[in-house]
């Protein structure tokens, strides 16, 4: 077997694995409904403001509310502590950029 062949083969069991996770998510959307609107409930209820996305560091848990130097707070070029900063973009920059 050449090496295209197996390629070929590993790509198109990713891409039935794929279709398989899409029809999982679309059936699943039908059976969240319910789930969802009572957690849209729950927040308008208790004023929640953002979603936490993650637990580590403050501008990880609400991107739209971190400052733009909160990653840096030690020194400029210092590297992040946490593995959710690479994960999570910096805030957009403000003032017409």
């Amino acid at each position: 077997m050449r090496k295209s062949s197996v390629l070929f083969l590993i790509i198109a069991a990713e891409a039935f694995a794929l279709g398989l996770l899409a029809i999982h998510g679309a059936s699943r959307r039908a059976a969240d409904v319910p789930a969802l609107a009572e957690k849209r409930t729950l927040a308008r209820a208790e004023g929640l403001t953002d979603l936490c996305l993650f637990t580590e560091a403050r501008y990880t848990r609400h991107p739209a509310l971190a400052d733009l130097h909160a990653a840096f707070q030690d020194a400029p070029l210092s590297f992040d502590h946490f593995p959710a900063g690479s994960i999570v973009a910096p805030p957009f920059a403000r003032g017409g950029n």
